[in-house]
C-alpha cells in the first residue's frame, strides 16, 4: 500500500492542500530543525526553553536558538508517544497525516512495532521513506500516499493511531468514522492540535490569519468531542497545553527560521482564541 493509482485528492480542497505541501519543500523552519539530528517534523514544540542559548557568541547565536526548537518539537512528539497506552512489538500504528515522518520513526523507536503514515502530499511521502531507508527501518516504518479519511488499512488492524496538527484539513466525523474503523476495540487514538475558542475563535483575526496561511479550516474545540462520541472513541485524558506552547512560539519569533505567522499563534493564543489540546480517547 505504497500508492494507489486511483488519485487519493478527492476535492478541490484537497488537491489545493496537498499542492500547498508539495511546493513548500524548502521553508526554513522544519528543515532546519530536523538538520539537528535527522528526525524531521511537521508540527511546533512544548515545554520552557533554556533561554540561555540567547546568550553567548553571536556567531553561533543561530545555531543554539535551532538546537533548542527542535528540542521542543520533539518533546511534543514524546508527549503524544507517551499517550498512547501500552504498545507490543507485535502491534501497528498508524499516524494520519505523517508529514516529513519523524513522529512515526520515534513511535518504532520507542516500541520496535510496525508504523505505517499516509499523506496526501507525493513530497512528505517520498521524503519520510528515505528517512526511514536512512535509519534502516523501512521494514516497519513505511510511507503512503493515501487519504487518511480513505486509508485502505484493514479494519480493526490499529492497536493505536494518531494525528499530530492535521485534523483541522479534514471533516472530523469523516475522519473519526475512518479511525473507529481500523483501530481494536481497546485501542487509542491520540490527537494534538490547535483548535478554536467556540465563542470567540471564529471572530478572532489571528484564527483567520492561521487558517489563510496553512490553508487549512480550524475546528472550534466543541467539534472534536462530537465527533469522537459519535463514532465511539471515548477520551480518557484532555490536556490543555496552549501555556505549554507559547514558550516556543516566543523563542520562535527571535530566530532566524521565524516565518511572520509567529505574532499570530501568540496573539491567538493569549487572547484566548485558540487553544492547543492533546486529547487522549479508547475505542469502545
Amino acid at each position: 500500500m505504497t500508492t494507489t493509482a486511483i488519485s487519493p485528492l478527492r476535492t478541490d480542497f484537497e488537491r489545493s492542500v496537498a499542492n500547498y505541501w508539495n511546493t513548500n519543500r524548502v521553508d526554513p523552519v522544519n528543515l532546519r530543525l530536523g538538520e539537528v539530528d535527522g528526525l524531521y517534523h511537521h508540527h511546533y514544540g512544548v515545554g520552557e526553553p533554556d533561554w540561555g542559548v540567547l546568550d553567548g557568541p553571536a556567531e553561533t547565536r543561530d545555531q543554539r536558538i535551532v538546537a533548542e526548537l527542535h528540542r521542543l518539537e520533539n518533546a511534543q512528539a514524546d508527549l503524544l508517544i507517551d499517550h498512547l497506552g501500552p504498545i507490543r512489538p507485535t502491534d501497528a500504528l498508524l499516524d494520519g497525516g505523517s508529514g516529513r515522518g519523524g513522529t512515526s520513526i520515534m513511535a518504532n523507536a520507542r516500541f520496535g512495532c510496525r508504523v505505517d503514515g499516509v499523506s496526501i502530499s507525493e513530497y512528505q511521502v517520498g521524503f519520510a521513506n528515505e528517512q526511514a531507508a536512512l535509519r534502516g527501518v523501512s521494514d516497519k516504518v513505511q510511507f503512503h500516499f493515501r487519504n487518511m479519511l480513505d486509508s485502505g488499512i484493514a479494519a480493526g488492524s490499529r492497536q493505536a493511531i494518531w494525528t499530530n496538527e492535521t485534523t483541522m484539513y479534514v471533516d472530523l466525523f469523516d475522519l473519526y468514522a475512518e479511525f473507529a474503523r481500523m483501530l481494536r476495540f481497546g485501542g487509542r487514538y491520540v490527537c494534538i492540535t490547535g483548535c478554536a475558542n467556540d465563542v470567540t475563535g471564529r471572530r478572532s483575526k489571528s484564527v483567520s490569519r492561521i487558517n489563510e496561511h496553512y490553508t487549512c479550516d480550524i475546528h472550534p474545540r466543541s467539534d472534536y468531542f462530537k465527533a469522537l462520541a459519535a463514532h465511539d472513541l471515548v477520551p480518557i485524558n484532555v490536556v490543555d497545553l496552549t501555556a505549554a506552547t507559547i514558550p516556543y512560539w516566543e523563542m520562535r519569533a527571535r530566530s532566524e527560521v521565524a516565518t511572520g505567522i509567529e505574532e499570530a499563534f501568540l496573539t491567538a493564543y493569549k487572547e484566548g482564541s485558540f487553544h492547543y489540546l492533546l486529547i487522549a480517547a479508547d475505542r469502545v
